[in-house]
């Protein structure tokens, strides 16, 4: 998949803010399969959605789940990924 280099726009700035973040299962156990992918999959495209977040590139390995994601410059990285890693969400 190719990258895209667009510059965004709002009403008084151009901004280009591209994340990479990296989701990993405690020790990293090889836990990411099938049905657990696909609900971790969607779950994220409808957060992502909902935070007007845009997805540019992902993959879900066994072990981890690879994000890279244009934030916007009015939302900070830590109410991003704050606001959806609460305790009662996680997988164990």
């Amino acid at each position: 998949m190719q990258v895209k280099n667009e510059v965004k726009h709002t009403a008084h700035s151009s901004y280009r803010c591209e994340y990479q973040m990296v989701f990993a299962p405690k020790y990293r156990r090889k836990v990411i399969y099938k049905a657990v992918r696909r609900d971790i999959i969607e779950t994220i495209k409808k957060l992502c959605k909902e935070m007007k977040v845009e997805i540019i590139e992902g993959e879900a390995c066994p072990d981890q789940i690879h994000l890279l994601v244009s934030i916007p410059p009015y939302m900070s990285i830590s109410h991003f990924i704050g606001r959806h890693t609460k305790p009662e969400e996680t997988i164990r």
